[in-house]
């Protein structure tokens, strides 16, 4: 790997999200330590499957790296910085010193994307208690279809993992929007829907967002729904239930082309990205964009891979993460 994308950061994007327009992300676990195991992560099979709580990044780290990007930052502004990346973020236990931190310093909305699974202990429901935005998700409504969809580690149990939404909402600051992951023939089914329903209606969250597979996944027998399953869902779901709209590009003004490579590979470390997503989320022109990934091919930094959704670029771990 080249000198220019062999340097690792805390902090990625801005990328674009449909749910969050653009969204610097801000990375606080190591690759792929999480406690579930998704059979539709984008990023693939998870390799440390644990509930344990600890340091993983210091957040002396993270906002070293976050008061270099304000210093910096130009137009566009991001319209969130999320804490996620490429684990369960609540499991650093520094992720309030972190939340507090932006809330200080920046004038950005802050946002916690989770699965949720920690939010049944106080003191992560208190750590991330002062975000703007609270992202949990919940695929399922049974404890065997979330055993099939999510694969949790043994100690999460559904049940325990609901009071904790329950309680997160009464304490949160702001708002919470919940995911709801479809999957054709899994967890989209009528019972399974009334069931999620019956949940939702206990959380009393603020939005309710449907989203299905658009990215490839871990488990190929994690298929899309398709539009009319989407909205059939939407329905039973309830008032506070949408489908989540397509982004809408919006490019940056800022032409400059320094370290666009080594951005490229950080974003795609993450994330796997079309060329758009790519040029919306570096605020680069998509032709900028193509110039680069054809570099980066050719020394094998990233590697193309086609989906239902259009070839998408992922980079390659050779760091060992």
């Amino acid at each position: 790997m080249s000198s220019e994308t062999r340097a690792a950061s805390h902090i990625f994007g801005p990328v674009p999200s449909r749910r969050l327009g653009r969204s610097l992300g801000v990375d606080l676990i190591p690759y792929k330590t999480c406690t579930y195991d998704c059979i539709y992560c984008q990023l693939g099979p998870t390799t440390t499957k644990t509930c344990r709580r600890r340091p993983y990044v210091l957040a002396d780290d993270i906002i070293s790296e976050l008061a270099a990007w304000s210093d910096s930052a130009g137009d566009p502004s991001p319209d969130y910085v999320t804490l996620a990346g490429s684990g369960e973020p609540t499991l650093n236990t520094q992720i309030g010193h972190v939340v507090r931190w932006l809330k200080d310093h920046t004038r950005v909305p802050v946002a916690v994307l989770t699965n949720g699974s920690l939010l049944r202990l106080p003191e992560v429901r208190q750590a991330v208690a002062a975000a703007d935005l609270l992202l949990p998700s919940l695929d399922a409504g049974r404890p065997d279809t979330f055993r099939q969809v999510n694969r949790p580690s043994r100690r999460v149990r559904l049940g325990d993992m609901v009071d904790g939404l329950v309680a997160s909402r009464q304490e949160t600051a702001g708002a919470m929007w919940r995911e709801v992951m479809l999957l054709a023939g899994l967890n989209d089914d009528d019972e399974e829907l009334e069931s999620i329903r019956r949940l939702i209606d206990r959380i009393q969250p603020d939005r309710v967002q449907i989203n299905t597979v658009t990215r490839p996944p871990a488990e190929s027998h994690a298929r899309a729904v398709d539009e009319q399953g989407l909205s059939h869902a939407a329905m039973a779901l309830g008032p506070r239930a949408e489908v989540i709209a397509a982004y809408q590009p919006r490019f940056g003004t800022d032409a400059r082309e320094d370290g666009a490579s080594a951005r490229i590979v950080e974003l795609l470390r993450r994330r796997p990205c079309t060329v758009l997503e790519i040029a919306v989320g570096l605020g680069v022109h998509p032709n900028v964009v193509t110039k680069h990934l054809r570099q980066l091919l050719h020394s094998r930094d990233v590697r193309a891979t086609d989906s239902p959704t259009g070839r998408r670029y992922i980079a390659e771990q050779a760091d060992g993460a």
